[in-house]
C-alpha cells in the first residue's frame, strides 16, 4: 500500500513556474515507479509524466515536454514535478499516481494503482 498526498499547486501567470510536490507513505514506495496526471473537467485524465524506481528512466507527454521535469528522493519518500514556461492549457487538477512494479522502469498510465487527492494548477493569461 502507498498514501499519496500533494501539494503546490496554485495560481500562477503564463510563462510562470510551479513546483508540485507528493509526499509517499507505506513501504511499498522504494518499489513503486510513479507518475503525475493532470484533469481538466469533462477530460479525460491525462498521463504527464513518469518515473522509475530509481529515477533512472522518465516519460513525459508531448504536451509539457521540455518544460516540466519530474524527480524522485526514495530517501524522503518523494516525488516532485517542476513545472517551468506554464501555458493557460496547464490548467488543471493534478494527480499524483504510484504502480506497483516489478522491474525499474517506466508503466503505462493505466497501470497506475494508487492516487492522491490532487492539487489545482490555474495558469493565468
Amino acid at each position: 500500500q502507498v498514501q499519496l498526498v500533494e501539494s503546490g499547486g496554485g495560481l500562477v501567470q503564463a510563462g510562470g513556474s510551479l513546483r508540485l510536490s507528493c509526499a509517499a507513505s507505506g513501504r511499498a514506495f522504494r518499489r513503486s515507479a510513479m507518475g503525475w496526471f493532470r484533469q481538466v473537467p469533462g477530460k479525460e485524465r491525462e498521463y504527464v509524466a513518469g518515473i522509475s524506481w530509481s529515477g533512472a528512466l522518465t516519460y513525459y507527454a508531448d504536451s509539457v515536454k521540455g518544460r516540466f521535469t519530474i524527480s524522485r528522493d526514495n530517501a524522503k519518500n518523494t516525488v516532485t514535478l517542476q513545472m517551468n514556461s506554464l501555458k493557460p492549457e496547464d490548467t488543471a487538477v493534478y494527480y499524483c499516481a504510484a504502480a506497483n512494479s516489478v522491474r525499474d522502469t517506466v508503466v503505462g498510465g493505466t497501470l497506475y494503482d494508487y492516487w492522491g487527492q490532487g492539487t489545482q494548477v490555474t495558469v493565468s493569461s
